[in-house]
Formats: C-alpha cells, sequence, structure tokens
C-alpha cells in the first residue's frame, strides 16, 4: 500500500454530522455490479451513500483516434488490495496508525469487514462473462497464515470463518475502549450494536467462477507491508500481549517516518512490543508467511499460472491475449517495487513465448514508481503487443498513457471505493482499445455498512478522492497497436 496516513479519528459529535440513518441499521441495499449501469453516489455531501446513475464509458484518444469496435478478444477483471485481516491479531499495531508514515494504515474502522468485502466481489464478478481474474497484491493484510486462508476460501468458495483467537471479538474496537481514535460501533456514531460479533460469524463466499491468477504485495510478505518477517515478529503476531501504548523510544523512532523504518524494525525485532501490553487470546495460526510458503499455497489454489517462476507467473486471459504477472515486492522491507534482474529475464522469455497474441503485464506496485520500473516501461512500450501495464498498490483509480500503451492503477477492497475493475481488449476498424469499468460488490448487509464506513473514514474515504476522475474509473482506451 502507498505511504499516506490513514489516521481514523471517528469522533462520535464529528461522525453524527455527517451520517443519517436509524441507529442499529444497516447500509441501504443498492444494485450489484457494473456502474456502468448504477452505483454508490452521495447526492447531497452529508456522508451518506445512496444508489445512483451509472457512468458510460468516456473515449480516451490520447493513443489513437475513436474507432468503432468489430470484434472481442478477451473480458478479464482485476481485484486489488483486498487486505483481508485479522482484526484482533496483536501483530496488527493499530495504535501507530495516528504516527502516520511509514507505519500507517494499520487501523480502519471497517477493518473487521474484509473477508465479507471480497466474498462480495466475488459475487459481483460472477455476473460478468469473464475470461479471468487477476488479484494484483495484498490480498493479506499482515502476511499471516490465517489471514491467506480467509482470503484462499473467499475466492475459491465455501465456508470462510474470520474468527481467531477465543470465540468473540479481541481487539480495540470494544465499546469499553477508552481511546478515541478507535470507532466502537457499538458506543460510537454510526452506531452499529452487535456488528463486531457478527463480523466474527462464518459464512459461506460462492468463489470466483472464472479462472483466477494472484502476485503478491508488499503486504503478503511483509510484516504490516513493511517489515521482513522474524523470529521476534513471528512471536508478537502468535503471541498473547497486545501493545495499548508506545514507549517514549519508540514514539521518537515511529515519528521518524521513512528514515527511521529500519530503526524502528530493529526495535520490534529485538525488544518485543515496545510499550505497555494488556492480554490478547493467541493463535498460532497467525504465523507469517514465507515467500516459499506463499508460493505454494498460491500454486495449489491454482492462482498460479502454468508457467511459472517463484510468484511470478503467466496464463491466457483470452484466445489472443497472454497476462503475465510481475513480482516487484521487497523482500527486506519498504513497501516501495524494485524490478530484479531475474524478474526483467524471465519476463523477456515470457514476452517471446507470447507469439503474436497480445500482452496485458501486472504488478503491485506501479512500474512507473518502482526501482528500475523507468526502464522497464521503456522496453513494454517499445514491443507493439504490449497494450497495458496493469497495477495496485496505490488505493486509487489512476489511467495514463506512456508511450504507445496504457498504464493502469486501481484502488482498493480496503478502502474507499472498494470496487473492482473490468477489462475487455477489443479489435476496432483502425487498432484496438482497452474497455474499463469498475464494478460495486454485491449488495449484502456487512459489505454494505464495510462501504458506508470506508466513506467516512476520515483518512481513507472520500477526502481522499481515491475513485479518480471518470476517465480513471470507466473509459475506453484506445490503442493504435
Amino acid at each position: 500500500m502507498r505511504a499516506r496516513a490513514l489516521l481514523v479519528v471517528v469522533v462520535l459529535a464529528a461522525v453524527a454530522l455527517l451520517v443519517v440513518g436509524t441507529p442499529g441499521s444497516e447500509a441501504p441495499a443498492s444494485r450489484p455490479g457494473s456502474t456502468l449501469e448504477a452505483t454508490w453516489t452521495d447526492r447531497d455531501g452529508n456522508g451518506t451513500l445512496e444508489p445512483g446513475p451509472g457512468e458510460p464509458l468516456l473515449d480516451r484518444t490520447e493513443l489513437a483516434p475513436a474507432s468503432r469496435p468489430v470484434r472481442e478478444l478477451a473480458t478479464f477483471a482485476q481485484v486489488s488490495d483486498s487486505h483481508v485481516r485479522d482484526e484482533e491479531s496483536p501483530g496488527r499495531l493499530t495504535l501507530l496508525d495516528r504516527l502516520g508514515p511509514p507505519f500507517n494504515s494499520t487501523f480502519r474502522p471497517h477493518e473487521a469487514l474484509s473477508a465479507q468485502s471480497l466474498a462480495a466481489t466475488v459475487s459481483a464478478l460472477n455476473g460478468l462473462r469473464l475470461d479471468a481474474v487477476v488479484m494484483t497484491g495484498d490480498i493479506t493484510d499482515n502476511a499471516q497464515r490465517n489471514e491467506l486462508e480467509a482470503a484462499l476460501s473467499a475466492l475459491g468458495g465455501g465456508r470462510v470463518d474470520p474468527e481467531s483467537g477465543r470465540p468473540g471479538y479481541d481487539g480495540p474496537q470494544t465499546a469499553s475502549e477508552p481511546d478515541p481514535f478507535f470507532y466502537r460501533p457499538d458506543a460510537d456514531a454510526p452506531r452499529r450494536p452487535g456488528l463486531l460479533e457478527r463480523a466474527q460469524r462464518p459464512f459461506r463466499s460462492p468463489g470466483l467462477k472464472a479462472p483466477w491468477f494472484a502476485l503478491p504485495g508488499n503486504h503478503d510478505l511483509l510484516f504490516q507491508g513493511e517489515l521482513a518477517p522474524g523470529a521476534a515478529l513471528q512471536r508478537i503476531a502468535t503471541g498473547s500481549r497486545r501493545l495499548v501504548d508506545l514507549s517514549p523510544r519508540a514514539r521518537r523512532l515511529a515519528r521518524g517516518g521513512e528514515r527511521s523504518l529500519a530503526a524502528a524494525g530493529e526495535l520490534l525485532r529485538d525488544g518485543g512490543l515496545p510499550g505497555p501490553t494488556v492480554p490478547t487470546p493467541s493463535d498460532p495460526r497467525r504465523a507469517l508467511l514465507s515467500p516459499s510458503e506463499l508460493a505454494r499455497r498460491l500454486r495449489a489454489a491454482g492462482a498460479l499460472g502454468p508457467r511459472s517462476q517463484g510468484l511470478e507467473s503467466s496464463f491466457d486471459l483470452g484466445p489472443e491475449v497472454r497476462g503475465i504477472a510481475l513480482d516487484v515486492v521487497r523482500r527486506d522491507r519498504g513497501s516501495g517495487g524494485v524490478v530484479r534482474a531475474a524478474s526483467l529475464a524471465w519476463l523477456r522469455r515470457e514476452l517471446r513465448a507470447a507469439g503474436r497474441r497480445r500482452v496485458v503485464v501486472f504488478s503491485h506496485q506501479p512500474l512507473r514508481s518502482a526501482e528500475g520500473g523507468q526502464a522497464l516501461l521503456r522496453l513494454l512500450a517499445r514491443d507493439p503487443r504490449v497494450v497495458a501495464v496493469v497495477s495496485g498498490h496505490t488505493h486509487r483509480n489512476k489511467i495514463r498513457p506512456f508511450g504507445g500503451l496504457w498504464l493502469v492503477e486501481t484502488a482498493s477492497l480496503a478502502d474507499f471505493p472498494q470496487q473492482s475493475r473490468a477489462l475487455r481488449l477489443v479489435r476496432t476498424e483502425r487498432g484496438l482499445a482497452l474497455e474499463t469499468w469498475m464494478v460495486d460488490g454485491r449488495s449484502v448487509p456487512l459489505a454494505d455498512t464495510a462501504r458506508e464506513l470506508a466513506y467516512l473514514d476520515t483518512q481513507g474515504g472520500r477526502v481522499t478522492r481515491a475513485s479518480g476522475g471518470r476517465g480513471d474509473r470507466n473509459a475506453r482506451l484506445y490503442l493504435s497497436r
């Protein structure tokens, strides 16, 4: 996830001014699916979402003039940054959220509902005729084994159990929590009595009907998306103590931002939890994943293509379109991406193997900002078969041209607007067009409540404008290739 503050201040009086509704009621129902037909909107700016009109495709002609579509080549979807999380884990250092980068995004008011949001997305995508679905990383939030279990169950279908530790909720959102930085659904506005208990209950996911493929994000391989797992961090994640405040030294280090990431990491590795703690139920299923275990689990789930190298793979998006998924996640520390020499060599081989087929390249972090990414983009731009590079990580919708191809970045399921992206490559009378539109999750009570709270999140909701402009959401991207 990109570096930005996600300090959540859900103070009762402030939120009450923004929310209209009956205390204890769930969010209203909406039409599921394509935002070409309908989507959520805040008509009067009072913080309440309601069903609104759809957005038609906007023609973008920066790379080629508009031309009539004549044949569909492939239709696929991208899901990014689901951040399925064990919100009860002592490994989630939620209080660091208020201090900003690099330990941001450690708390969200809707954090107990991540698996339900992913399952609602799965249901919505099943309503489309898709050739494939690609998960572009940050499937999990804290690289924990039980988070991956829940995510794979939602994606593959069957029973999803979001509970960990002992039965019931154990965490910072209980009504008795004295810290005003944490939203408490039983006590604070918008009140949702019993929400945390409902969030722990097992539920069923239909699983994706289309073949799906995955690549890793920094949150799938690094503790809190920032630090390489080690013995000390494993003990924190599987332990029985939860941090409730920071020691003076830890507070100084955390306020140092990116420059103090290494020092803060050493503090966690060497000294355990840096401050006062309280007991919390432990769970060995919270063990942190290694890259080899993540690759093994994804391969067993069929989420790596038949041609794979570690956590990189290639796969068919249609008879005439090839997908190539690059792993650009660092293994030591930091959320930024890096293009490794081995990945570049593997990519060159896969481009040769693609033959005359069109190619879409996927990565978690955008290549434009990854170390070595600009050189790779220039290489891809020179290849007439490559039509787009699709990524996540930024939690923001953005589409821009680069050379003769399109760079597509997609917002997250973790933060508003909590949408996935559909893409359809078509041949036109004079070239190609990549049609893309956003997809809302299916309307079910807990997922709708997650969207409502995500919209009100003071640093992850409407104020960030993560939805992007209209041309970043629903657009027809013309190419001369």
